[in-house]
């Protein structure tokens, strides 16, 4: 993509960083792929940055390439050395190079876990420059990093020289569906929600769809094919994060094919059930796996983890566990066309089903922050019990106002006898107060019939089909 799209947030928060009278230290992280390098790229490319991108070598060629940056400035150094002999000097030397006007000068340190890992001294060293030197000079240092378990675990951590010196630290989660269906402005809806159910909000994954071809020329050519970047992505990520991908691959298999609680996955994997716990522990801690409860369930409620379902919160992570690992050996032999046509697009209806849901839920979230709903609701999502499964719940503070809505990935339209099914399910148990006020929504890909349309008009039931979302 020519254009940056999105991200609005984000360069908001870096904007206000830059313009603020002190010095800032910025640590901002997220999962490979997301977009951070990007995203800093464009808020640095009207000032004068230092932006150095750390790859995966030694500490003395680490520092080497780091010198090499810094002497590319017009700073007096470059005059006599050719390198810095040490890191602090390195470091002290930011402060020397120009920046337009009273703006901050900025050093972006990308991919920093490759650098601290080589030298572990480094963190101890920028605390020390930070309390000494940079603070009290306007210098806006951001570290930036891809591999979550690091940035968590060590760079935020109270074990962590840095703990407590940054003044922002901001986590980048994928993007909103509204944003991602900007790489595709001409396809339809249908098959912009498809791709954003299969690819997620990741936006190089998004880039890799070629908005001029189909979208299953896309899913065969980005992501099915031999030497497609897509290809083998998950087990990249997944061997970058953990110690031991097999067994995680095993578990994240049976969840994508619809193991949704730990009886489930420990039956299909055959786990001892101590271990299975800590696996799925730092799944949920890598943000790949999420456990799901009822809308409006209690912190107490949210304790009993045998209540709550696991899914993939990975989008691409559940196409690729559903779709491509179980059919290896076809796709090795080169067979992805019949992989496609016999067992991916019969399936993929139903698999984009979930993604849909969060969509609207999505659009629910926009029309409640710009007041464009019946009431202002303080909590949404699913909510289920042994007899009934809504698809979207919200509700205000007090329970007094609710929300129920249907969502509908489907070909064809949705008729009036689908409405009638939807504000006919017994909600009695979810009216926290007696006189609750049930507010109806209905969201259908295709749209709605004459007669659905009427009989909604008839019934105060609010329509969104999918070109409005």
């Amino acid at each position: 993509m020519d254009t940056f799209i999105g991200r609005k947030e984000e360069l908001a928060f870096l904007k206000e960083k830059y313009q603020s009278k002190n010095a800032e230290f910025i640590v901002l992280y997220g999962r490979r792929r997301i977009g951070k390098t990007e995203t800093l790229s464009h808020f640095c490319a009207d000032k004068n940055p230092v932006f150095f991108t750390c790859t995966q070598t030694d500490d003395s060629s680490q520092l080497k390439n780091f010198s090499r940056k810094l002497l590319s400035f017009d700073i007096p150094q470059k005059q006599y050395i050719s390198e810095f002999a040490s890191w602090e000097q390195a470091f002290l030397a930011v402060k020397d190079i120009p920046h337009k006007g009273n703006k901050k000068q900025i050093l972006v340190i990308d991919e920093f876990p490759y650098m601290s890992r080589e030298n572990p001294e480094i963190p101890s060293l920028l605390q020390k420059l930070w309390d000494t030197e940079f603070k009290a000079s306007g210098v806006m240092i951001i570290l930036c990093g891809s591999s979550m378990s690091y940035m968590e675990k060590e760079i935020l951590s109270e074990k962590n020289p840095l703990y407590g010196r940054a003044t922002g630290i901001y986590k980048m989660l994928p993007m909103s569906y509204s944003d991602a269906s900007q790489f595709f402005p001409e396809w339809n809806a249908a098959d912009k929600i498809m791709a954003y159910a299969i690819l997620g909000g990741i936006p190089y994954y998004l880039s890799l769809f070629d908005k001029a071809k189909s979208l299953k020329e896309n899913i065969c050519s980005a992501i099915l094919k031999r030497g497609a970047i897509l290809y083998s992505e998950p087990e990249f990520l997944m061997r970058q994060e953990l110690r031991e991908p097999a067994t995680y691959n095993t578990i994240i298999q049976s969840i994508a094919a619809g193991k949704t609680s730990f009886n489930e996955i420990q039956q299909s994997t055959l786990i001892e059930k101590g271990k299975l716990s800590v696996y799925i522990k730092n799944l949920i801690e890598l943000g790949i796996v999420t456990r799901e409860f009822p809308v409006f369930s209690t912190e107490k409620e949210k304790q009993n983890t045998q209540r709550g379902l696991l899914k993939l919160r990975d989008s691409f992570f559940r196409f690729w566990y559903r779709f491509v690992l179980p059919n290896l050996s076809s796709l090795e032999f080169g067979d992805w066309e019949n992989v496609y046509e016999a067992i991916i697009e019969p399936q993929m209806n139903e698999f984009a089903s979930s993604a849909f849901e969060g969509v609207c839920i999505e659009w629910l979230r926009v029309q409640n922050k710009n007041h464009k709903l019946p009431f202002t609701f303080s909590q949404a999502g699913r909510w289920w019990n042994k007899n009934v499964e809504v698809d979207i719940m919200a509700s205000d503070y007090e329970h007094s106002n609710i929300i129920s809505a249907e969502c509908k990935f489907h070909n064809s339209k949705i008729n009036d006898s689908d409405l009638k099914k939807h504000i006919e399910k017994d909600l009695s148990m979810l009216k926290k107060k007696e006189n609750a006020a049930m507010h109806y929504f209905y969201f259908s890909l295709n749209g709605f019939t004459d007669q659905a349309l009427a009989y909604a008009k008839k019934n105060n039931i609010r329509l969104v089909s999918g070109s409005q979302l």
